[in-house]
């Protein structure tokens, strides 16, 4: 009986419940892209930490475990390495560069990132084969560099690097192509540690020829559980370091928190705007047809009817609304630009989903209960 009740007024009011659910596919498709956007930025940032092989990483003292101001010795990485529970230990260097191409294709900004080849650090490579030597001029690509250069395996690639006041250029081979390895909002391209510290810009390359000073070291745990006691451990024992996990490290890059904050701050004030909304659409509905739940009543339908009519009366309306404003999301993000950030995951599309379908009983209750208070007489005007 619910079911047939609320069905029968969604049809005789097809016009008016469209419409609505018209609203909650725009409020859905807002919080959509929203959490894609956010993701998509969040990815940009961390894409290439994210997904090293190992389980902490080693920075400078003091440095608030900053990539770029962190600065390590390289004998910081021999410290590192004797102690027992270490399984293996890369030091990383990072930096920026600008990729030249002939036949006008526009230049592509990079972050350069150095590595010591078949250490932590050291991306694979789905096509080619990654960087196994320290001397050679070849450098792995992160896929979306590929993607919009058409770049293949085998192919030259131009670096401009600022040495001094002047602009150097230098001729580098592709060995190998690997997954999104974005850092800093940028595709990275991958070169061994020495490669990286000559081809690296610099202030003053009066410096050249000095020892090699990366950025951080990924370190790998023989016990991978043992990340906290062993990064207290290497604090102890090795001078000028501090050692956190790869996901703290992300995390305080500069204006990550803020970055995220302010999209979810934003996401969470339009899910209480689609709470407010639907809650006052139904109200309005329930006040309108007053008379009809008192005749409903009169004849001796019960209360749990008619809470239970208008409890699958808000889930259809808004099973639409959201399905909806879904593919809607799906058919935008699949003609975006590449350069958009926008990156979609089952988790957060998951999660936004199941949030958007409870918010629509949970804006229905004010309604629910102005049903439920119906009196048959009052109703009737006697």
């Amino acid at each position: 009986m619910a079911f047939y009740l609320s069905i029968k007024e969604i049809w005789r009011n097809k016009g008016r419940f469209f419409l609505f659910s018209l609203v909650i596919a725009l409020i859905t498709f807002l919080v959509l892209f929203t959490a894609g956007l956010g993701e998509g930025l969040a990815s940009a940032n961390k894409e290439y930490l994210e997904k090293i092989d190992a389980q902490v990483l080693v920075f400078q003292e003091d440095t608030d475990y900053s990539t770029i101001e962190s600065r390590l010795e390289y004998d910081v990485l021999r410290n590192v390495r004797r102690w027992d529970g270490i399984s293996d230990v890369g030091a990383i260097g990072f930096s920026n560069t600008t990729l030249v191409f002939q036949d006008g294709i526009e230049p592509i900004d990079a972050s350069l990132v150095g590595i010591e080849p078949g250490k932590p650090g050291s991306p694979p490579a789905f096509q080619g084969e990654p960087i196994r030597t320290k001397q050679g001029k070849v450098v792995v690509i992160d896929q979306r560099i590929a993607k919009q250069a058409g770049v293949e395996v085998g192919d030259m690639l131009t670096l401009k690097s600022t040495q001094g006041t002047d602009d150097e250029f230098y001729q580098l081979k592709v060995a190998g192509i690997s997954g999104g390895q974005q850092y800093f909002f940028q595709p990275s391209i991958f070169v061994s540690l020495q490669v990286w510290d000559d081809v690296r810009p610099k202030a003053n390359v009066e410096n050249n020829g000095g020892p090699i000073i990366p950025n951080i070291l990924a370190v790998k745990l023989d016990d991978p559980t043992a990340l906290e006691s062993m990064s207290n451990f290497l604090e102890e024992r090795v001078d000028g370091i501090e050692v956190t996990d790869i996901e703290t490290a992300y995390k305080s890059a500069p204006g990550y928190a803020a970055q995220q904050n302010t999209l979810n701050t934003q996401k969470g004030f339009t899910f209480l705007i689609g709470i407010l909304v639907i809650g006052g659409f139904f109200q309005i509905q329930t006040l309108q047809k007053v008379p009809q739940i008192g005749m409903l009543k009169a004849i001796g339908t019960s209360n749990h009817i008619v809470a239970n009519a208008a409890v699958l009366q808000i889930i259809f309306v808004t099973l639409f609304g959201v399905a909806l404003g879904g593919l809607s999301t799906l058919g935008l993000a699949m003609g975006l630009p590449a350069g958009i950030p926008v990156l979609f995951t089952g988790t957060s599309i998951l999660t936004a989903l199941a949030a958007l379908l409870l918010i629509g009983p949970v804006g229905g209750m004010v309604s629910i209960r102005s049903a439920l208070k119906v009196e048959p007489l009052t109703a009737l005007g006697m």
